[in-house]
């Protein structure tokens, strides 16, 4: 008997062993995977904030080929869509997204902007109705105030705006967005001063200095605001200050300002040239 026990031992030992070794092999091949998925989510984040859209869209085709149940790649095929220009291709990729048993509100959100780039604004306002009241994020209140526009309820695309702005540190597209849409209400005023808001968050958002300048031609005041600008959004903001003025009958005005949106430009303006020639 004392000679059973020692073996006994050993091979106990061995069993032992023996499970540890297959233990840690799946644990390495799980950490392995792990690794893996970590990598691929990486690169999908990175894919869909800073690639080509073209590339992107590319890219995510053929991983969600490879890995049809991976949420984030098919996520990431949809948004690609979206950043190419292509929101009815997108569309169906978001159905596909939000039957996910962990998709998100958020994919809901991307899906109502694809409806509103699409075109369709009852699919995106039916979007949009289906999303709680308490997820609140400024993608989704700006589309809100998109949608409200869209259907010219005003008081109810300014409270959305609004909210947006707030819910945002970079709120300069939203204010010139809302801007825009109290320009095409004609409160040219209210446009004015939200245009010069959304450049003081961004100096250098060339389409707010444009509307700014179609707010104040709106007025009849030709001229140029005190704002940032180089020399050629100088000459580009005369220009289309003159094309304000022309169609307000005030012709004079703006055969001038066309004139030194000609001078001011550092190169051959051709646009204004040919709209100058064309009064002339």
């Amino acid at each position: 008997m004392r000679r059973e026990w020692p073996a006994l031992a050993c091979l106990s030992a061995l069993a032992i062993l023996a499970g540890c070794g297959e233990s840690m092999s799946v644990q390495t091949s799980r950490a392995i995977d792990s690794v893996a998925t970590i990598d691929q989510d990486n690169m999908a984040e990175m894919m869909m904030a800073v690639a080509d859209p073209r590339e992107a869209v590319d890219y995510f085709t053929q991983a969600v080929q490879r890995n049809p149940d991976r949420l984030v790649m098919r996520r990431g095929l949809a948004r690609s869509l979206m950043r190419a220009g292509q929101a009815e291709a997108a569309i169906p990729v978001f159905d596909q997204v939000l039957a996910h048993p962990d998709a998100t509100e958020d994919d809901r959100v991307d899906l109502a902007e694809a409806h509103i780039r699409a075109g369709d604004w009852a699919q995106a306002e039916a979007t949009l109705n289906a999303i709680p009241p308490t997820h609140e994020t400024f993608a989704r209140y700006r589309l809100e105030a998109m949608v409200a526009d869209s259907r010219q309820q005003w008081d109810r695309a300014d409270s959305f705006y609004e909210i947006a702005s707030g819910l945002t540190p970079q709120p300069a597209s939203v204010l010139n967005n809302w801007g825009f849409s109290k320009l095409t209400r004609g409160d040219h005023r209210g446009a004015e001063r939200l245009f010069h808001e959304a450049l003081r968050h961004d100096p250098g958002l060339f389409t707010a200095k444009n509307n700014l300048v179609l707010a104040r031609a709106a007025q009849r005041n030709y001229e140029l605001p005190l704002i940032e600008m180089t020399q050629i959004e100088r000459a580009e903001l005369l220009h289309t200050m003159a094309l304000a003025a022309i169609r307000q009958g005030d012709v004079r005005t703006g055969r001038a300002l066309l004139q030194d949106a000609i001078a001011t430009h550092p190169r051959h303006f051709e646009v204004a040239a040919n709209a100058l020639a064309a009064l002339q």
